[in-house]
């Protein structure tokens, strides 16, 4: 009984609650409104995905929570990223470099770029290890070749002095999953991790996050455009769209029961194998607005098949539709 209350506990604890964030962008005096105010949060060893088109604000919000955006002339961030309690946007830089990597870690979405081409894979790991964590030269050598084990590189003695351009892109992705996880994180931001890879490769690598999130009790926020991958990883998904999150619920309600227009037709565009030949995939018409226009109403309405005039003129509420099931729309579809 005292084990399942503990397991609820956990998964009741807050790692991040993230309140009215706003992201602004000037450009050419000129705003660009790239995260319009969302909220959300990630609760211990929860693996949250956020979903969307190219473009929708998903890497602009995952930067933000690690104070990584351009300098402040050339970008406004506001509202609340707390993280355990403690509010990200007003610390310093100082105080940020003790919380990235030690305490959130983030993958990036092109591990040959993230990945610096004039230093070992070893060399890159233990450099995380030496700023976060009082060890010595023998115990951070112990230590990367653990956590090259974890991530299932072959043969690590050998691997810790090869440079990234003598590796795989799968074997790159497990290096920087391994520089990630090496301090043993509350939180992992994982922004696209499975770009550029092959099916089968994405498949392992999908795999080894899962099981690296298990052993170390790590909470995730996976970022992808691809709905297959949130299917298979992911506890809770939020769709974003023009900068707003427009659903989110729990995995298997979004599937079975979306309940945004934007949410289904995102799901009727999966290909399907029992699709015959004279099935057309589903299209959403139109494209991304730009964030510079001023677009009154909701965001979706000029793509929307259900938009009427309150959809055009006035912009709807975060509405609760089941438990933890909320919907940004003047239109719930019904069950």
């Amino acid at each position: 009984m005292n084990n399942i209350i503990k397991e609820k506990n956990q998964k009741e604890e807050i790692i991040l609650s993230v309140n009215n964030l706003k992201i602004n962008f000037y450009v050419n005096k000129q705003i660009v409104k790239a995260v319009r105010g969302i909220d959300f949060s990630i609760h211990k060893n929860e693996i949250v995905g956020l979903v969307g088109e190219s473009g929708a604000g998903k890497s602009v919000c995952a930067l933000s929570l690690l104070q990584l955006l351009p300098p402040l002339s050339s970008c406004e961030v506001s509202g609340e990223i707390c993280f355990k309690g403690e509010n990200l946007l007003k610390l310093n830089e100082k105080e940020m470099q003790r919380i990235r990597g030690a305490k959130i870690s983030m993958i990036f979405q092109e591990p040959a770029i993230s990945l610096n081409p004039l230093l070992s894979i070893g060399y890159q790991i233990a450099e995380s290890i030496k700023l976060h964590q009082k060890v010595d030269k023998i115990k951070t050598k112990e230590k990367v070749l653990e956590i090259l084990n974890l991530v299932k590189i072959p043969d690590p003695l050998k691997r810790i002095k090869e440079y990234p351009y003598e590796m795989s892109g799968g074997m790159k992705q497990r290096a920087m999953i391994a520089m990630a996880l090496v301090s043993n994180p509350s939180l992992l931001i994982a922004d696209e991790p499975t770009t550029a890879l092959d099916v089968t490769i994405q498949k392992q690598i999908i795999y080894l996050i899962k099981e690296l999130q298990k052993k170390f009790g790590t909470s995730i926020l996976f970022i992808t455009h691809n709905l297959g991958i949130i299917a298979e990883v992911a506890d809770k998904v939020m769709v974003m769209y023009s900068g707003k999150i427009v659903e989110s619920a729990p995995v298997k309600e979004i599937f079975h029961n979306p309940r945004h227009p934007y949410t289904s037709s995102l799901l009727k565009s999966i290909p399907r194998l029992n699709y015959s030949k004279v099935n057309r995939l589903n299209s959403i018409p139109g494209s991304l607005p730009n964030p510079v226009d001023n677009i009154q109403g909701c965001l979706f309405h000029p793509r929307c098949s259900l938009s009427s005039s309150v959809c055009e003129k006035k912009e709807p509420e975060m509405m609760r539709v089941a438990n933890d099931h909320y919907v940004y729309c003047w239109k719930i579809l019904n069950k």
